[in-house]
């Protein structure tokens, strides 16, 4: 009740309020002790000098686990659009986070297939400038990633020429970060200079890198921000940062694809002290029992938690079905 009553008011909730609000059956001195207690056990904290409590991030925890665990609503539909180009899976992603964050009213990040969840169906190796190179992956999932690597040496046009063609033979209907995919650069075959061209580029067929935040589609970060002046919430500056950078979201999300069913953190239970006044909740979207990709949202700690939880899992569920259809 504390919590529900906080996440609607955003005031702290006393026993008396409880009293007379609810039928609980017990007089207001009851529920007080009862309060106290579960200040004692960590679950609620007491603010100032206010006779009302808020919940803690390990109330927020137990809440989610235990009492929503039990409970069973339908969930916030989030359609995605399917009447579209079958390649345009960037608009569709970008429209969905859109989408998640009008439904919840907070922060949505949907992330784009990752490289190294990526099969390969075509690669270009191209020189921009006489000491810059551009490598170019287009995936089986229509999602195109470029990436520039400068030279200390002038491009040799003939090596560019052919690291494609002996890419394009090796790793063609290659899963990226596969041992298959690594053997293509440890090949023993390779001559010096083509193996030393060839790990200038090989960044681009492994994993996500900190630098590599364009896959992240953000959505209602406006409305995050008029959540948090409105709260007069700390750690603003610190939000915005984050929102400009991404970097510690991009480590996030790289950890909830690691992970089956809905990922949640709350508060001080992530590392970036910029996000300790959050809670983010995620979950992965994929084909073929495959995660490619996480829808989440981000939002302060007092949120609707079997709102979000339940859009978020709708969400993910949808893009599944829309990626098996034009898979």
């Amino acid at each position: 009740m504390v919590i529900e009553e906080y996440i609607a008011s955003g005031t702290p909730v006393g026993s008396k309020y409880l009293s007379e609000r609810f039928a609980i059956g017990v007089a207001a001195s009851t529920i007080r002790n009862d309060l106290a207690d579960l200040e004692e056990m960590g679950m609620l904290a007491h603010p100032h000098t206010s006779a009302g409590r808020v919940p803690t991030d390990a109330g927020y925890r137990h809440y989610v686990n235990v009492i929503l665990g039990e409970r069973r609503e339908a969930p916030l539909a989030v359609a995605v659009e399917r009447d579209r180009a079958r390649s345009e899976i960037d608009d569709a992603l970008r429209e969905t986070a859109e989408a998640l964050s009008r439904v919840t009213e907070l922060l949505a990040v949907v992330s784009a297939p990752a490289v190294s969840t990526s099969i390969v169906r075509h690669i270009e190796i191209l020189s921009l400038q006489p000491h810059l190179v551009m490598v170019v992956i287009i995936t089986t999932s229509g999602q195109v990633t470029k990436r520039i690597y400068p030279l200390v040496e002038a491009v040799d046009e003939g090596l560019a020429e052919f690291a494609r063609v002996y890419l394009n033979e090796r790793l063609v209907g290659t899963q990226l970060g596969t041992r298959r995919a690594a053997e293509a650069f440890d090949s023993l075959d390779l001559r010096p200079k083509e193996r030393a061209f060839l790990d200038t580029v090989r960044p681009a067929f492994e994993t996500l890198g900190p630098g590599d935040v364009e896959g992240l589609h953000l959505g209602g970060a406006s409305r995050l921000l008029d959540n948090l002046t409105r709260e007069g919430a700390g750690h603003l500056n610190e939000v915005l940062e984050m929102l400009e950078q991404r970097y510690n979201l991009l480590e996030l999300l790289a950890e909830a694809l690691r992970e089956d069913g809905v990922f949640l953190r709350i508060g001080h239970e992530m590392t970036p002290p910029s996000l300790q006044a959050f809670s983010l909740v995620a979950a992965n979207y994929g084909v073929a029992n495959r995660n490619l990709g996480t829808v989440s949202v981000l939002g302060p700690t007092r949120m609707n938690y079997q709102r979000v939880i339940g859009a978020v899992r709708a969400t993910a569920d949808s893009l599944s079905t829309y990626l098996e259809e034009i898979w």
